[in-house]
């Protein structure tokens, strides 16, 4: 059945039943509980529930979802479009601390550790089905980064890596032909220069001919003559790399320094446990992004659809971001409140 069809057929009534009876849910567990021991009962229950309808957009997603680049990761209404991918990146870190946050939560054990795999695995499986395997893959650093601060053992996590490199082989297996063909152009881009090989290509020319300071706002041929798919979106660091040079791309890499030191200085500086996870996932996951998009445009790594935070064309990814780097801000401000 097509998927326009199955939409028509889809129960709006019964799906936006049940998000306003959690709306009024949580209006009348926050009447319930301010000023009262159980004031923290609400916050707990708006997590579960952004976190819930994260899941939930990534299950419409396979259904209802826009095919875009061989990957169904795209939802639209109205003309409006966004990646759900990118709530659930939100609504994962917001469970996440929420989950290790609390008082009891001490160390990470078997029992933590299986939870911690089981919220970040259950968004993961779902965008691996769509299938987007750049957007699945942001998903690592932020289990490391939790689990490290968590207290799980360096011997461990490099046992957990050395399993992970190990399974590669298995893996592989399981690329659709799309995917593997990145992978053996990122091998050898020479292959197919007219073809899968051809964006790679393009970004490495926009990157070295910008040399030292680069060719000019506007004076770039990759990206203003179109030479280079997806400028504005995935490969917008080429972009920057051939107009201002490398001294323009060494300033933009401090800015992102600069985000990722202030977000670890506000993790170090929360008042509770909950401060504390809360700026480590978002940094992890802003950071991991990041070197991911550029791994890619010098081509250190396989061309993925990852965007680079906060530069590249997108407003889901935006809108995520700026959520996320809401939230470390907050937990900035409250690091002195008793």
């Amino acid at each position: 059945m097509p998927a326009w069809r199955s939409l028509n057929n889809f129960d709006w009534i019964l799906f936006l039943a049940i998000l306003a009876t959690c709306s009024v849910g949580l209006a009348v567990i926050y009447s319930a509980t301010t000023g009262t021991p159980s004031a923290g009962a609400f916050h707990r229950q708006m997590t579960y529930a952004f976190y819930g309808i994260g899941l939930l957009f990534l299950a419409l997603t396979l259904v209802f979802g826009r095919v875009v680049n061989a990957s169904k990761s795209w939802l639209g209404a109205g003309g409006v479009q966004f990646q759900p991918s990118e709530i659930a990146k939100a609504a994962t870190i917001l469970m996440l601390a929420a989950y290790m946050g609390r008082e009891r939560v001490r160390g990470l054990g078997v029992v933590h550790f299986a939870a911690i795999c089981l919220i970040i695995g259950l968004p993961v499986l779902l965008i691996m089905r769509q299938p987007d395997l750049g957007t699945a893959v942001t998903f690592a650093p932020l289990f490391a980064g939790v689990v490290f601060i968590g207290g799980i053992r360096v011997r461990t996590l490099l046992i957990l890596g050395l399993i992970a490199t190990l399974a590669l082989p298995m893996a592989w297996g399981h690329l659709k032909p799309y995917q593997k063909e990145r992978v053996k152009t990122f091998l050898e881009p020479t292959r197919d220069p007219k073809g899968s090989g051809y964006q790679l290509i393009q970004s490495l020319i926009a990157v070295g001919s910008g040399g030292l300071l680069g060719k000019g706002f506007l004076a770039g041929t990759q990206g203003q003559l179109q030479f280079l798919p997806e400028q504005h979106t995935d490969f917008v660091f080429a972009v920057l790399a051939e107009e201002r040079g490398f001294i323009g791309a060494m300033l933009a890499l401090g800015l992102y320094f600069v985000i990722i030191y202030r977000c670890i200085a506000t993790a170090r500086a929360a008042r509770d446990r909950l401060g504390v996870f809360l700026a480590i996932g978002v940094v992890c996951v802003f950071a991991g992004q990041a070197l991911l998009n550029i791994g890619v445009v010098v081509g250190l790594l396989p061309t993925t659809g990852v965007p680079l935070p906060l530069m590249s064309y997108g407003g889901s990814s935006l809108a995520s971001t700026l959520l996320g780097m809401g939230l470390v801000l907050n937990v900035w401000m409250r690091r002195l409140v008793n």
